[in-house]
């Protein structure tokens, strides 16, 4: 299991290879990659008006933002059978196009792999400690956790194994 919080970019295929690498027993590994995206529908600025994201920048606690995405791998391995796991998310600004989190997962079998990705998605969007803002043409905001991921997350309240 690894996590790192870094600035800088990452090769998705490459930190996939690493995880099956010299292992005959992995049958699957499920993957996640996020992007930065200048979305023009989702941060409303006035009635019926958009912008678009110029850049986002993401500030954490060094240290603190490990031990949380440590747990979150911790509590995933406690549901799922898996081999390995690996977490990158970046911080500093980024902008639109930009990967910002991998999240990769290698298991015997698919059902664990794709489950536990998953799972450690939903709990970094809600768990992990970092801050984004957003810069838009009328400015710099904070933006605000989302309902709709509290809800992704909530559906994992129950163990799955």
């Amino acid at each position: 299991m690894s996590v790192s919080v870094q600035e800088a970019d990452f090769d998705a295929g490459a930190e996939i290879a690493a995880l099956s690498a010299g292992r005959d027993d992995v049958g699957a590994v499920a993957s996640f990659v996020g992007l930065v995206r200048a979305d023009k529908q989702a941060e409303k600025v006035g009635v019926g008006e958009t912008a678009a994201v110029q850049a986002m920048t993401l500030e954490h606690y060094p240290g603190m933002t490990e031990k949380a995405l440590d747990a979150i791998v911790a509590e995933a391995r406690g549901r799922w059978d898996f081999f390995g796991a690996r977490v990158i998310h970046r911080v500093g600004k980024l902008l639109p196009g930009d990967r910002i989190v991998f999240v990769a997962v290698a298991s015997a079998h698919r059902g664990d792999a794709f489950a536990a990705c998953e799972f450690i998605m939903d709990y970094l969007k809600t768990r992990a400690p970092f801050w984004k803002k957003e810069e838009t043409p009328d400015g710099g905001r904070w933006v605000d956790a989302r309902e709709s991921d509290d809800q992704a997350a909530g559906r994992w309240q129950s163990p799955q194994k």
